[in-house]
């Protein structure tokens, strides 16, 4: 692996923008940050002259299959358009399973997102799960991929998991293991992905909070996206969800609740204590008319927040830059106030704010020497629209899109170049897609 020089660049680091800096990569870590022209440049460096450096966003929730299903049961409730979603699951095959991850990948990357959190559904076929490790492979992407597991069968999704994507816990546990030496020594590793509180019996928790924390994994979970969690939790359970949930012992640092639309200051404390990190994923809610997240609540309570930009079912994109702007926006407008989540708080939410409970370092402040070298670079002047720049943060927060994303950089490997893949034939790939329409 050769280094690689971003010179005479504008670099954001420390919290503000340092102009006229070198950044230097080295064995996929940041290794340095200097004064342009101060430092020695090795002869066969890969070199990138000027722009706007960033850290990549990450996406902590998604679910990349969906990327085939944009505008499925558009204007439905949630509840209608989970069933939906959960026919299209059960007939994935590997190839459409490959296909799929591929495009949401690649429309990430191409946003200036280095890290996504794949939720999978459960689903039995190994092969399925074989192909969409071999996509995130193949787009040179980092990934922290979460098998889906639930214990509870209901057709209905009221209150369990569609029974045809079910398996017994053993089995799913150990598909998992076989998985984590599948990707071992790349830039995925493995985590749980649950469907929700309603999916889990109290044994369940128990076995995969012991399974979890043995292997030091995350575990991601759709909590409180509606009322219907808590309501199903006190018809069945007598609690709410978050207090089931934490009644089997099934809330610690390494869990990232998704959502948290109906999040009450009782279960924002609950949360907090137990150090779970959430997932927002404001236009996900917006387009399912969940709700608003209270972000700047959690955050007051000291909850870890992160960014999520959710399926292409229901966000119907996976442009992280889209879901930067509007995350500040919506809590904006909800709250009246129009200094509410600027750039630098934005960025620490989108690159780093629930990274502890994913296992992934902290990323705070922008760009910081010995880092991992998951990076965007910036060019304003590919896109008339965001100039001119009075500032770069609020260019970036306000008028930012991937036509503004020149290179993306993953563990030291650039992904993304000229705004274009360098691992795959966009243009074939794109025949493919299209050839899934006919």
């Amino acid at each position: 692996m050769s280094d690689t020089v971003f010179a005479d660049v504008t670099v954001y680091s420390g919290g503000i923008w340092l102009p006229h800096r070198d950044v230097r990569v080295t064995g996929g870590v940041v290794e340095s940050i200097d004064d342009t022209g101060s430092g020695a440049t090795p002869s066969d460096a890969d070199i990138r002259f000027g722009g706007y450096l960033i850290p990549g966003f990450v996406n902590t929730h998604t679910h990349l299959q969906q990327s085939l299903m944009r505008g499925i049961a558009e204007c439905t409730p949630l509840l209608e358009w989970l069933l939906a979603v959960g026919e299209e699951s059960v007939a994935i095959t590997p190839q459409r399973a490959y296909t799929a991850t591929v495009a949401a990948c690649l429309e990430a990357l191409r946003s200036g997102t280095t890290t996504v959190v794949e939720h999978m559904w459960p689903h039995p076929d190994d092969e399925v799960h074989g192909a969409v490790i071999q996509a995130l492979r193949d787009t040179g992407i980092r990934a922290v991929l979460g098998r889906g597991v639930a214990d509870r069968p209901d057709a209905t999704r009221k209150w369990g998991f569609e029974p045809r994507l079910m398996q017994p816990l053993d089995e799913v546990c150990d598909h998992i293991d076989h998985l984590r030496d599948q990707v071992n020594g790349s830039p995925i590793t493995m985590a749980l992905a649950v469907p929700n509180p309603r999916s889990l019996t109290e044994n369940g928790m128990t076995h995969l909070r012991e399974f979890a924390q043995e292997r030091d994994m995350s575990v991601s979970i759709h909590l409180l996206e509606t009322p219907t969690d808590d309501r199903m939790c006190l018809e069945h359970a007598g609690v709410g969800a978050v207090e089931y949930l934490d009644g089997a012992g099934f809330l610690w640092d390494r869990v990232l609740a998704v959502h948290c639309v109906e999040l009450d200051d009782v279960g924002q404390g609950i949360l907090a204590e137990r150090g779970v990190a959430v997932s927002h994923n404001p236009l996900s809610n917006m387009r399912l008319g969940s709700g608003v997240a209270p972000v700047p609540q959690m955050l007051d309570r000291g909850l870890a927040v992160g960014l999520g930009v959710d399926g292409a079912a229901s966000n119907d994109t996976q442009d992280m830059l889209e879901t930067f702007r509007i995350a500040a926006y919506l809590q904006r407008a909800t709250h009246k106030r129009a200094d509410l989540l600027g750039f630098g708080e934005m960025l620490d939410i989108a690159c780093g704010g629930a990274n502890v409970a994913l296992g992934l370092p902290e990323i705070i402040g922008g760009v910081s020497v010995g880092d991992p070298a998951d990076l965007t670079l910036i060019r304003f002047d590919r896109d008339y629209a965001t100039l001119p720049v009075r500032d770069p943060g609020a260019s970036v927060l306000t008028t930012g899109s991937p036509r503004i994303v020149d290179t993306v950089m993953v563990d030291g490997q650039v992904a993304v170049a000229d705004g274009r893949s360098t691992r795959i034939d966009e243009d074939e790939f794109t025949k493919e897609v299209l050839a899934l329409q006919k």
